[in-house]
């Protein structure tokens, strides 16, 4: 079943004529990706989601922590992370070829609702991020899902079911339990992922710890070793990523200058905001934003 879910993507990708880069599809919350080079590390937030590579390897470091992922292997992103993604193996001859499916909470807890032997729950926060092994079920149903592409009329009747099995498989599988979380309305992850919800919203503000304690249900000493435990990093490291990656994002796109971008995500020191985007992108702003608006699109 494996080699049918490469086919399938391979398949998809040769159709549409595409090179290297990521790709929206016909299935909301459904991207594609393929590269031929290796990449070096790239900054962005993660969404809760399932990141599948089907050829090559990738990795991807959040906070302190790395996971590295290859053919035929799963990574699992329980709340929104910021985090540095990275090609590690891919050649003209072997492209990358992997997705990323977006969560359906309300699928998810419909079809763990259904199981008859739920999978272990935890109240314990744990990090909120796994890899594993496609089993050949996983496959097959993957495998369904990019082969829908082909046939959108086919795709609001059919993908439901098809998100329904993979819940069921995330579910059912080693780490059923890790996966349980995400749709239990009152665990740590969900507690904490209402004050990720809010930290995201207001990342420009000045947070309080006690706000985004309450926020969670939690006292504020449970919330931040909570959150660090599920996010590998504290709220106020976390809003500095944030930060900064919108910054680098005005930098780029709106062609905003670097006083403007500091003050516009929160800094009142530019000659700070410069320091820490240099340590967290390897560049000063300026400099960064001119080199990646002079790259290829």
């Amino acid at each position: 079943m494996s080699h049918a879910l490469k086919d399938a993507i391979r398949s998809y990708f040769a159709k549409k004529g595409y090179a290297d880069g990521l790709y929206a599809t016909e299935i909301d919350g459904l991207t594609l990706m393929r590269s031929t080079t290796e990449i070096l590390p790239n900054p962005t937030v993660y969404r809760p989601s399932l990141c599948v590579v089907v050829q090559g390897a990738k990795q991807v470091l959040f906070g302190d922590r790395l996971f590295k992922y290859a053919e035929m292997q799963y990574l699992v992103i329980s709340v929104a992370l910021p985090a540095f993604g990275r090609v590690t193996k891919a050649s003209a001859e072997t492209p990358l070829l992997a997705f990323y499916l977006d969560f359906d909470m309300s699928i998810l807890r419909d079809v763990m609702s259904a199981l008859e032997v739920p999978p272990p729950k935890s109240g314990e926060a744990g990090f909120g991020v796994f890899v594993a092994n496609l089993s050949e079920p996983f496959a097959d149903c993957l495998t369904r899902l990019i082969r829908l592409l082909e046939s959108p009329a086919a795709i609001p009747v059919l993908y439901p079911a098809v998100m329904r099995e993979i819940c069921f498989w995330l579910l059912t599988g080693p780490h059923g339990g890790e996966v349980c979380t995400l749709a239990l309305p009152n665990s740590h992850t969900q507690r904490i992922s209402r004050a990720i919800h809010l930290l995201r919203e207001q990342f420009s503000k000045p947070i309080r710890i006690e706000h985004l304690a309450a926020v969670a249900g939690m006292s504020a000493s449970s919330f931040h070793q909570h959150f660090k435990m599920l996010t590998a990093m504290t709220p106020l490291q976390y809003q500095k990523q944030l930060r900064l990656l919108e910054a680098r994002r005005l930098l780029i796109d709106s062609g905003a200058n670097v006083a403007h971008a500091a003050y516009r995500v929160g800094y009142e020191s530019a000659s700070q905001f410069s320091r820490e985007y240099a340590r967290m992108f390897g560049r000063p702003p300026k400099r960064d934003a001119t080199d990646l608006r002079a790259q290829p699109a």
